[in-house]
Order: structure tokens, then sequence, then C-alpha cells
């Protein structure tokens, strides 16, 4: 039976072009309060002198710090630092923040959007590129805050706690590095940019490490989105990872009624019957899967045709 699941501070110029390839976004020439953003925003977060080279982990602990968790650079140096880059890659940072329970969520690549995890108290670690186009030098920051008034932005970066520098200066180099861009919301919440398959996508990463931290994500998740088919799928996964059988049932049987011409649902409900020994409701269901998939989803015959073997062993 199957369940189904719906940058470093310095790097040669070859190697970063074939690493941070990514679409750049947009700098709206008028960021106004009018948009929606408070003229000024400054979200507060541990700050780490950063050591040669250490930028990426000087940054994640700061906002890690800002979620909660108690780390330093040194802890971390060993998860996100490769000495023969001199620097941390951005997958290694993100696995970094998923390894203590975080969903780490990369944002949409445009300023407007880092600007308002600011506004909502959320600090922002960004990926510049301080040398040039053709020879780079890249470092990781932490955005912790802005003054639209000012056109400035403040940093914390190397060695300087809250750096103040032009919003435009700062636009530049973070564009030269792809304008990527990573928060770290704390247990309960959510990014205030969040879209939700993406989101969902950084809770499902999230599962494979640390189930219980994800099942939270997934229940914020279904505060925002509560009709998400792949949040309700994403809660019972996890439960189910964790040994809930019952909790992962409840879930599955409330997808499968909040979207009854979901194959998925019906087959994960029907997995989770048979382990809970309901096996005529678990033939029902993944009958019901096997009507609604045809031949589209291989998975729902198998779950069928094992419920069926499990009553012939009896």
């Amino acid at each position: 039976m199957s369940l189904l699941r719906g940058g470093t501070c310095r790097w040669t110029a070859a190697l970063a072009l074939t690493l941070l390839l990514s679409g750049c976004g947009t700098l709206s020439p008028a960021l106004r309060p009018g948009d929606g953003l408070p003229q000024q925003a400054y979200a507060g977060a541990p700050f780490f002198a950063q050591e040669i080279h250490h930028c990426g982990p000087s940054a994640l602990a700061g906002a890690l710090g800002a979620s909660g968790v108690t780390t330093t650079p040194d802890a971390l140096a060993p998860q996100v630092y490769l000495p023969g880059r001199e620097g941390s890659l951005q997958l290694e940072l993100v696995a970094a923040a998923r390894g203590a329970g975080r969903i780490a969520y990369v944002l949409d690549p445009a300023l407007e959007d880092a600007l308002r995890e600011v506004a909502a108290g959320r600090p922002v670690l960004v990926l510049q590129n301080l040398g040039l186009s053709w020879y780079p030098r890249w470092h990781y920051a932490l955005l912790v805050g802005y003054d639209l008034e000012a056109r400035s932005v403040t940093l914390h970066s190397g060695t300087e706690r809250d750096y103040v520098t032009a919003l435009a200066t700062f636009d530049r180099t973070w564009a030269r590095a792809g304008r990527w861009a990573l928060v770290i919301p704390a247990p309960g919440t959510l990014p205030a940019t969040a879209r939700e398959l993406p989101y969902i996508a950084a809770a499902a990463a999230l599962e494979r490490s640390d189930p219980v931290a994800a099942e939270a994500a997934y229940d914020t998740a279904l505060v925002r989105w509560p009709a998400s088919l792949p949040a309700r799928l994403g809660l019972g996964n996890a439960r189910y990872a964790r040994g809930d059988l019952a909790g992962a049932e409840a879930a599955f049987s409330a997808a499968a009624r909040a979207h009854p011409d979901a194959a998925v649902a019906h087959n994960n409900h029907a997995h989770v019957l048979a382990r809970l020994g309901r096996r005529a409701e678990a033939q029902a269901a993944a009958r019901r899967a096997v009507e609604l998939a045809g031949d589209s989803l291989p998975e729902a015959r198998r779950t069928l045709d094992e419920i069926k073997g499990l009553g012939a062993r009896d």
C-alpha cells in the first residue's frame, strides 16, 4: 500500500554561474507606505560578528535566533561551511534550518516581499554580490530594517551590527546574486508573503527530518488555506510518519470529505484504515480511489489488491 504526496562568501566565477542562475525580480521604482508597507520597520535579530568566510553561519544563526532557536555560528559551521569553497551554499543553509526544526521558506525574488517580511517583524537572510558581475564577491547578510523616506535598509553584515546603506545600493548587490532570500518563521507563524504551494513544499521537506515540526506547519497552513488538499494530505503524512495512525486517519478522512473527487485522499485513507484493522472501510475507500483514478494512479490499484490480500490471509 502506498501513501502518496500530493551562497558562499567567496566562490570562483564559474561556480557561481552554475549555482546561482535564477530569475530576478523587479524593483518597484516608488515603494511607498501607501503600498501597504509602513514607512519604517525593524526586525530584531541576534547579531554575530562574521569571521572570515563565515558569513553564512553567522547570518543563519541570527535568523534562527529570531525564530526562537538558540545557536551560534560555530555550532552551525560544520553543517553549512564548505572549506573547499570557503563559504556556504544556499542548499546547506536551508538544510541546516530544517535540521533545527524550522520551515525554510525561500522568498520570491522581489524587494517588496523582503521588506514586507521585515515589516512583519521577521529578518530576511539575503545573498549579495559585493563585487562585479564578472568577478563576484559573495556575501550573506541579515536584512533587519528599512526606512522608505530615507531610502535605506539596515543589515547585520560582516562585523557591523545595524549597518545602514542605501536601498538602491542594497538592491543592486542583491540583484547581482539573483535576489535570493530566506525567511525562517517561528513555529505557528506564516511568512507574510507566503504562497500556498511553495509553503507546503517547504513543510514537506521539513517532514523528512522533523515530522512533529512539519505537522505544526501543516496545521498553520490550514488556518490560512483551509481548503488546501496538499496541506491536508501533508498533515496526514506527518502524523503517519510519527506513528499517530488515529490522527493520520482523521486527517485523510477530512481530506476525502473535503475533496471527494481526489483519488489520492481516498487511497491514503484506505492505507491507514487497513493499518488500523478496519478492512471493510479500507476496501471501500480503496475501491473509491480506483474508481476515481482509473489507470492514472497505479498505486490505488496496488492498495486495493493488498487490502484484498489481507482479507484472504485471515
